[in-house]
């Protein structure tokens, strides 16, 4: 294959033109940093190889720092943001949260003692509107690369990356009112966090004319997990209600028990809607109808948004907001 034709397949596979292509390769200058590594990752996955003065060497170490690992979505968003700094040359630093061990501030102390080039945080406490943004501007006075993930605080320098939690109820409410339910009802983690809040307020909204009576008797606050969407629902089938958004699929799992536990049917009695998509969920009895969160998509524009903060070619430090897709199966069904 001759030297355009390779020049032609690289600049394909890295999106960029041939003659940035020819400048990476022979070590000129005019190329960012984020430029060159993707010319370097086309090498790398076309299996060319790379000439000798341009060969991969470590490029650093990056925190990862994410809630409990128990909800399937935040292995799956750590997975894809590893795979995707390894093509990079970075090394990961997997650290999670669980209530009691070691938290959000202390692990960033340890990131920092590691000299790592940047930070990614997922769901942390910028997720929570009594949250103190002193944290993070203390990273960015100390020129700390990091990325937000799923939670926004106003007046801190970084990039966040969200899932459109608005979108999603009003996407939820949409497709179980077409089905003929009114009483709809929502279960949600804490009212602190941004995106329980946004979530109550696309439903709010999409059920201004659905529903006439008080709408908070339809709103159920609870801890994440099965056992919080169980006893959740059950508060929820005492008021009548013939559907369910809950905020995460382990939520809805617990809501299908608790329906299942007043002798009632899922979904011939009551619909049940989860959120997130997590493994497995097209697999459950019955296959759970869900909001996709496009994990992929955000993990990779985290991770870009990182590289080009370590680069010191700043990204934007406003929120990219990603939308959730609806995915119908069988727990969902028209109201009898």
């Amino acid at each position: 294959m001759g030297t355009r034709a390779r020049l032609a397949d690289i600049a394909a596979q890295a999106q960029v033109s041939q003659a940035t292509v020819s400048r990476v390769l022979n070590d000129r200058p005019g190329a960012s940093a984020s430029t060159r590594q993707a010319v370097l990752t086309a090498l790398d996955v076309l299996g060319y190889e790379r000439p000798g003065h341009l060969h991969r060497t470590g490029a650093g170490l990056v925190g990862l720092i994410l809630p409990e690992l128990d909800n399937p979505i935040f292995p799956a968003f750590a997975q894809i943001a590893e795979s995707t700094l390894a093509q990079q040359g970075y090394t990961s630093m997997l650290c999670t949260q669980t209530p009691g061990t070691v938290s959000e501030d202390e692990y960033v102390d340890m990131m920092r003692e590691r000299d790592v080039a940047g930070i990614v945080v997922m769901s942390g406490m910028h997720a929570s509107a009594d949250g103190d943004p002193g944290r993070y501007h203390r990273l960015t006075a100390d020129r700390v690369p990091f990325v937000l993930v799923n939670g926004y605080l106003p007046g801190v320098a970084a990039p966040f990356v969200s899932c459109d939690e608005h979108a999603a109820a009003e996407l939820a409410v949409a497709h179980l009112a077409s089905l003929g339910h009114r009483r709809i009802g929502l279960i949600c983690g804490p009212r602190r966090f941004t995106p329980t809040r946004r979530k109550v307020a696309g439903f709010a909204q999409a059920m201004a004319g659905l529903y006439a009576g008080d709408l908070e008797n339809l709103i159920e606050i609870a801890p994440f997990g099965v056992e919080g969407g169980h006893g959740a629902a059950l508060r929820l089938l005492e008021r009548g209600v013939t559907a369910m958004l809950c905020g995460s699929d382990l939520m809805a799992l617990g809501a299908i028990r608790a329906v299942r536990e007043r002798g009632l049917a899922v979904p011939a009695d009551v619909s049940v809607v989860g959120f997130d998509d997590s493994l497995l969920m097209a697999y459950t009895d019955p296959p759970l109808t869900t909001l996709r969160q496009p994990v992929r998509a955000m993990a990779q524009a985290a991770v870009r948004a990182l590289l080009d903060e370590i680069g010191g070619y700043a990204a934007p430090h406003s929120e990219y907001m990603f939308r959730p897709e609806l995915v119908v199966r069988g727990s969902t069904a028209a109201l009898r």
